[in-house]
């Protein structure tokens, strides 16, 4: 019973309501509330950034692993801004290094070809791989969180995680002076930052724009 009974909190998930956690937004009812690391439209902004990067893009892949990445969500945005900004959007499902090697290879066979990395546990612990993989094919990619810049990709636009367990301190405050988690909505995230590599750029032979430039929060040489 204490499960369904103690207040809870979340600062670190990427689908509260696809995953289980959370039945509704506004009103998730019960005993769990918190604050969403991700938000649906983020794939539409990732790939806004990655052609403004890469100009001459063509077409780009969104990997994930459908086994530990609840994606229906994301898709919408991401198709939705392929559409816009007229390029042709790849659905690449990986479950190993291997197909990782094999979708990355297909993108870069031709010049034009991107990757939109998705935010899923899969994703950040083959990061290496990615990274490596995205390099040896002349790949421009663009990923959710800022160790992937620091490792070596190019570019990152992802959540601020300490602003959000911050604004989870707050929910906390609250159920403490008598507020029911139920009656607490789910929010989103409110601030991001952008972390570019300009090693990753000059391997790439990406004129980096004065645009990215203004906005990073971190250029890594």
């Amino acid at each position: 019973m204490g499960a369904r009974t103690i207040p809870i909190v979340f600062a670190n998930v990427s689908e509260p309501i696809a995953s289980g956690i959370a039945p509704g937004l506004n009103q998730p009812g019960g005993n769990v509330t918190g604050f969403a690391l991700y938000e649906p439209t983020l794939p539409g902004k990732w790939l806004e950034l990655l052609t403004e990067i890469a100009p001459g893009l063509k077409r780009a892949a969104i990997m994930f692993n459908p086994d530990t990445a609840p994606v229906s969500g994301y898709m919408p945005s991401f198709e939705t801004a392929a559409r816009s900004l007229k390029v042709e959007p790849i659905i690449a499902p990986v479950h190993s290094d291997v197909e990782i090697e094999t979708a990355i290879a297909a993108l870069g066979r031709e010049p034009g070809g991107g990757l939109v990395v998705m935010t899923d546990l899969f994703m950040t612990a083959h990061r290496a791989p990615i990274i490596s993989a995205a390099a040896r094919n002349n790949v421009p990619a663009i990923y959710p969180a800022s160790y992937f810049a620091r490792d070596g990709g190019l570019l990152c636009y992802g959540v601020d995680v300490v602003d959000s367990f911050r604004r989870a301190a707050s929910y906390v405050d609250r159920i403490l002076r008598g507020a029911k988690p139920g009656d607490l909505p789910v929010q989103f995230p409110t601030k991001f930052e952008m972390i570019l590599n300009r090693k990753a750029a000059t391997a790439l032979d990406l004129a980096i724009p004065l645009s990215i430039l203004l906005r990073a929060d971190e250029v890594i040489e």
